[in-house]
């Protein structure tokens, strides 16, 4: 009997997505994790995301966009304990969204990891993801599941990700964090 998925529920298998998250040590060790469960099966998805501060300071969407992100399809946000307050987050965040000239806006969605549960509850609090992924989740434009290590059940959150970039329109109207916040959760 065959387990692999049907490959006609995925119109385009290409999927290129780029992995956003907090560089602490626990969080990279659950990005890894995540990007094994994709390369199991290579027709899907196609990894990237940038090392810890890679993206310089004061860069502008547009550039972050187009040097970063360039030909990603969609932007999977692995929200750990601190990962709300990280600005590099936030600004990839904005930059996916974003359509500019080249580069069509990606799909959105986010992935509490282990690590952002200081409980055994598996409940988040919408002030303590990114504030621009709370924008989008609540706009209908971006979705937010727990941690899975099902590589099925992720690619349909990734295709539903992709087909939701075309039919919804993103905000991305917060500002863009200047510095890191502090705090135990953010405020609108």
């Amino acid at each position: 009997m065959n387990h692999m998925p049907d490959k006609t529920m995925f119109p385009d298998p290409k999927y290129k997505v780029y992995v956003s998250y907090h560089h602490c040590i626990e969080d990279q060790e659950y990005r890894d994790h995540f990007e094994e469960i994709l390369l199991a099966n290579q027709d899907v998805v196609i990894m990237k995301s940038v090392q810890i501060e890679n993206i310089e300071a004061n860069l502008d969407v547009e550039p972050i966009r187009e040097k970063y992100l360039k030909d990603s399809t969609v932007t999977v946000a692995l929200i750990g304990f601190d990962t709300w307050q990280r600005k590099q987050v936030d600004r990839e965040i904005a930059a996916s969204i974003a359509t500019i000239k080249n580069n069509p806006r990606s799909g959105l969605l986010g992935i509490i990891l282990p690590t952002y549960h200081k409980d055994d509850t598996f409940k988040y609090n919408e002030h303590t993801i990114p504030p621009r992924l709370y924008d989008n989740i609540k706009c209908g434009f971006a979705s937010i599941h727990n941690w899975d290590t099902d590589s099925f059940i992720i690619q349909n959150w990734i295709h539903d990700a992709f087909e939701r970039r075309i039919k919804l329109d993103p905000d991305n109207s917060r500002p863009i964090f200047a510095d890191n916040l502090l705090g135990s959760e953010w405020h609108s």
